[in-house]
C-alpha cells in the first residue's frame, strides 16, 4: 500500500509542476483535466502526509522512551503514543479506502427517475413523498434539483417524476438508491385501518457527455406538444414540451418543465444520452462474471432494496440488513442515515476484494 501511496504523491507533485507551464493557458481542456486530477490526488496525498507526520511523531516518542530517564516525561510520551496509535490506525483505514479504484461515474450529476409501482394511488402518493425527501436531502448537500417532467397521479402524487440533480459527488452518494422501494402504511382512504403495501421504483442514471454516446439523427422521432399539469398561466399556451423516441432502443423520453422548446429538447436529449449509456454499462456488467461488486446494488429495479414501515416508523435496507426507527427524519431529508452505512458497507466489500499488492 505504501509504495502505491508514494507513487500517488509523486504524481501529485508532477501534476502541480505541469499546471505551472505557461503554454497550458491556451489549452483549457488539458488544464481542466489536470485540475480535476490534482483535486482527486490531493485527497489521498493530504491523508498520506498527515499519516507520515503522525508516524514520525510516534517514532520520535519511541526513541525518547529508549533514552529518557525522567518518569513524568516517559509517561507523557507513552500517553501521546497511545493516542497516536489510534489515529494512525484510523488514517491507515482511510488510506486503504482512498486507494480503492474509483467508480468513473462518482463525480457525475444524475438523472433521477421515480415511478409509482404496485399499489395504485397510494404508490403515486409515496412517489411524491420520496421525491420530496430526496429534494430536501439534496438541499442539505448543496445540490441543485431541476424537474424535467412530471406525470401526476389520479388523486395527487406522481405517477412519474424525472429530475436532474447536479452538484459535488451526486452519483457517488445516490447510486445505491436505484431499485424498488416498498412502503407499508394505512392509506388515508382505508376505513378499516388495514396496512397496505405499495412500491415505487427509483432509477439513478449518471449523466454523460454528448461525445460519449453516438446517436444517428435518422433514428430519432421528435414530437412537440403542449405541457400538461400544474405550471402557471403559460403552461398550455405554447407547444414547449418535447418527446423524443429513439427507434433502435425503443426508449422514449420527454421534458416539459422548461418554458422554451429548445431548452426542453436539449434536456430530453441529455436524458436520452444518459439512458443509452446506462444500457451499455449494464451490458458490460453482465458480461463480466468477475465484477461481483458491480453486481451488488447496480440498480436492478426488480430488486426490493428498502422498506418504509410507517406504523412502526421503521426503515429497513434489505441489502445490508440495516434497520432504523427514524422514518420521519429520513422522509424529511435525513437520508444520510441510510446512505452513509451503505457507502461504508460497499467500501468494506471493496477492501475485501482488493489485491494483496494494492
Amino acid at each position: 500500500m505504501f509504495s502505491k501511496l508514494e507513487e500517488v504523491e509523486s504524481r501529485y507533485e508532477q501534476v502541480n509542476l505541469l499546471l505551472q507551464r505557461p503554454d497550458l493557458a491556451s489549452n483549457q481542456s488539458q488544464y481542466r483535466q489536470l485540475m480535476k486530477e490534482l483535486s482527486d490526488l490531493e485527497k489521498v496525498v493530504s491523508l498520506y502526509r498527515e499519516f507520515k507526520k503522525k508516524k514520525s511523531a510516534h517514532q520520535s516518542n519511541i526513541e525518547l522512551l529508549g533514552q529518557e530517564q525522567d518518569a513524568e516525561l516517559r509517561e507523557m510520551a507513552k500517553e501521546e503514543n497511545r493516542e497516536l496509535e489510534g489515529e494512525l490506525e484510523s488514517l491507515e483505514q482511510k488510506l486503504k479506502i482512498a486507494l480503492i479504484p474509483k467508480d468513473p461515474n462518482d463525480d457525475k450529476n444524475i438523472i433521477l427517475e421515480i415511478r409509482a409501482g404496485a399499489g395504485g394511488d397510494e404508490a403515486s402518493l409515496f412517489a411524491e413523498e420520496l421525491f420530496s425527501g430526496y429534494v430536501k436531502y439534496a438541499a442539505k448537500q448543496g445540490w441543485r434539483v431541476e424537474i424535467n417532467s412530471i406525470s401526476e397521479g389520479n388523486v395527487g402524487g406522481f405517477k412519474e417524476v424525472v429530475a436532474s440533480v447536479s452538484g459535488e459527488s451526486v452519483y457517488s452518494k445516490l447510486k445505491f438508491e436505484s431499485g424498488v422501494h416498498r412502503v407499508q402504511r394505512v392509506p388515508k382512504t382505508e376505513a378499516a385501518g388495514r396496512v397496505h403495501t405499495s412500491t415505487v421504483t427509483v432509477a439513478v442514471i449518471p449523466e454523460v457527455e454528448i461525445s460519449e454516446v453516438k446517436i444517428d439523427a435518422k433514428d430519432l422521432i421528435t414530437e412537440t406538444m403542449r405541457a400538461s399539469g400544474a405550471g402557471g398561466q403559460s403552461v398550455n399556451r405554447t407547444e414547449s414540451a418535447v418527446r423524443i423516441h429513439h427507434i433502435p432502443s425503443g426508449l422514449i423520453v420527454h421534458c416539459q418543465e422548461g418554458k422554451a422548446q429548445s431548452a426542453n429538447k436539449e434536456r430530453a436529449m441529455q436524458i436520452l444520452f444518459a439512458k443509452l449509456q446506462q444500457i451499455e454499462d449494464d451490458k458490460r456488467r453482465k458480461a463480466d462474471s468477475d465484477a461481483r461488486l458491480e453486481q451488488i446494488g447496480t440498480g436492478d429495479r426488480s430488486e426490493r432494496i428498502r422498506t418504509y414501515n410507517f406504523p412502526q416508523t421503521r426503515v429497513t435496507d434489505h441489502r445490508i440488513g440495516l434497520t432504523i426507527h427514524s422514518l420521519p427524519q429520513i422522509m424529511s431529508g435525513d437520508f444520510e442515515d441510510v446512505i452513509d452505512p451503505l457507502i461504508a458497507h460497499f467500501q468494506a466489500e471493496a477492501l475485501k476484494n482488493q489485491s494483496p499488492r494494492a
